[in-house]
């Protein structure tokens, strides 16, 4: 899934300001100028658009972590994943919602995404695992959106 559509659906689910996104991003040790946001926020037809680099949206999730759930300061920092894969987007926010398989797969039901178990799990593995299975912008996409429906009832 496109970079920018994961830092806009999660503003979005927020509901947060592009300043409280450039905070987001500070707590995990990068630094993002206002301007670079808001490029990143543009739907990509519209003029000042800009990609929204792995690095970056790397460092929101690990912010958004950090945000929501507080950070130990007794460990020591681990550095941010590269590249960014869909599977990386959904294990860091099930971290950063603190969501157990039971929730991923309500809100999979919410949205209108079936899923099993077993094909929950396999996302969650690690990609030298004979089980892992990259995770598709469609299921990230469906994911999102029942998050969204999660953390915004009055959206539906």
């Amino acid at each position: 899934m496109i970079n920018n559509d994961v830092l806009r659906s999660v503003r979005y689910m927020l509901d947060i300001s592009d300043a409280r996104i450039g905070d987001i991003i500070r707590l995990a040790g990068y630094e993002a100028s206002k301007a670079d946001i808001v490029a990143f926020l543009k739907r990509d037809d519209e003029e000042g658009y800009r990609d929204c680099s792995d690095e970056v949206l790397a460092h929101f999730l690990d912010g958004l972590i950090f945000h929501r759930r507080g950070r130990d300061d007794s460990r020591p920092r681990l550095p941010v994943e590269l590249p960014v894969y869909n599977n990386t987007v959904l294990k860091k926010l099930r971290v950063a919602f603190e969501l157990k398989e039971e929730d991923i797969l309500e809100i999979m039901s919410q949205a209108g995404f079936e899923v099993s178990k077993p094909e929950l799990s396999a996302f969650f593995r690690k990609p030298d695992h004979k089980n892992y299975r990259r995770c598709g912008d469609q299921f990230l996409r469906n994911f999102l959106k029942g998050l969204t429906l999660r953390m915004r009832p009055s959206t539906r």
